[in-house]
């Protein structure tokens, strides 16, 4: 039986052996698979197959590796996701629901996901090209030093920068605050085959709107209906939303600040404003609970992935948007053109 995601037993569940199969062990399993099917080991399909001249199409065979690599992938994904009940105050930030294998192990799985990644990516940015109208929108959350900005450098590093679509959302400017705050929002939107990025996003205006008060209570508790009114009519635009919390533990974040005082090169990314919103914790934490129970819907989606091990972190991510990409379920954009009257027209070149 799965353990509920993430919670602070520490134990995860979803596991996988994390480790190769020796060569030995591979000739057993081939041997034995050979003299239940009265082959010779190592000989292929196509040599047992009378009248058959090649090897079966590789599109229509999926690998082992494949199929491993896709039920992992759902494993964590549904580990990870907001159901009734999930509480922020009951993630263990050190977890890693879905994986149980080492760091190294992790970082190689995260480099095979993001093979797939590229390709994925790459059939969404075709359509986008030849009129097709999907894209996804991946919103990155997180208290700060969660790791949002490592998720953006690790994972859409992965794929090809023409493809992505990043924004940022800070502190609002002038013009952003003479209008609506979902305003700044909809000019960010991906376009079509793009994958747009959100490090931080709309929820800034229900989470340090609340507990900075720089809004009274009855206008943000407004904005959760409204935020699920736009969510849902991007979605149904043709973007795929997915909205990631990354959860760091108090312990973490402080290592993480310090860190930043203690090494030059990382004094740029301190701000003494950190420190006051850890002092808030409680009330973020509040506020964070808030939105997952208002905002997680069936069109858009909350996860909560541990942050402390950043690794991890990376990987869930990966998972989430790979699953997001696959579930579009795109080919490649047929020819809008007669492909061999334009092979002959090439060829009457040389």
């Amino acid at each position: 039986m799965a353990k509920a995601p993430g919670r602070k037993s520490g134990k995860t569940s979803g596991k996988t052996s994390g480790k190769k199969s020796s060569t030995t062990t591979r000739e057993k399993a081939s041997k034995k698979a050979s003299k239940a099917s009265g082959t010779k080991a190592g000989t292929t399909t196509s040599e047992t197959t009378a009248g058959k001249k090649h090897a079966p199409d590789p599109a229509s065979v999926p690998t082992a590796a494949a199929d491993d690599l896709t039920t992992r992938r759902d494993a964590a994904v549904e580990l990870l996701r907001v159901r009734p009940g999930t509480r922020v105050a009951d993630v263990d930030a050190r977890a890693t629901p879905g994986f149980d294998g080492s760091r190294s192990a992790g970082e190689r799985a995260l480099a095979a996901i993001g093979r797939d990644l590229s390709d994925l990516q790459e059939r969404l940015y075709a359509h986008g090209r030849t009129g097709g109208d999907r894209s996804v929108l991946l919103v990155l959350q997180g208290l700060d030093t969660a790791g949002k900005g490592g998720i953006v450098r690790h994972v859409l590093g992965l794929v090809d920068p023409q493809g992505v679509a990043l924004r940022s959302f800070g502190v609002p400017t002038p013009e952003e605050r003479r209008h609506h705050y979902l305003w700044r929002v909809r000019r960010a939107l991906p376009p079509p085959g793009r994958i747009g990025v959100f490090d931080r996003s709309h929820y800034e205006d229900v989470l340090v709107a609340r507990v900075d008060e720089l809004v009274p209570p009855d206008v943000w508790r407004a904005r959760y209906d409204e935020i699920n009114r736009f969510e849902e009519r991007v979605a149904a635009a043709g973007t795929t939303i997915v909205k990631v919390l990354l959860w760091v533990s108090p312990d973490e974040q402080y290592a993480r600040l310090h860190e930043r005082l203690e090494r030059p090169e990382k004094h740029w990314k301190y701000d003494p404003s950190d420190v006051d919103a850890r002092l808030r914790r409680p009330a973020y934490e509040a506020a964070y609970q808030d939105v997952l129970d208002r905002t997680s819907t069936d069109v858009a989606p909350w996860y909560v992935v541990p942050a402390d091990r950043k690794w991890y972190a990376r990987l869930a991510v990966s998972a989430l948007l790979h699953r997001a990409l696959s579930d579009l379920d795109l080919g490649w954009p047929a020819a809008t053109y007669d492909v061999a009257a334009e092979r002959a027209r090439l060829e009457a070149t040389r």
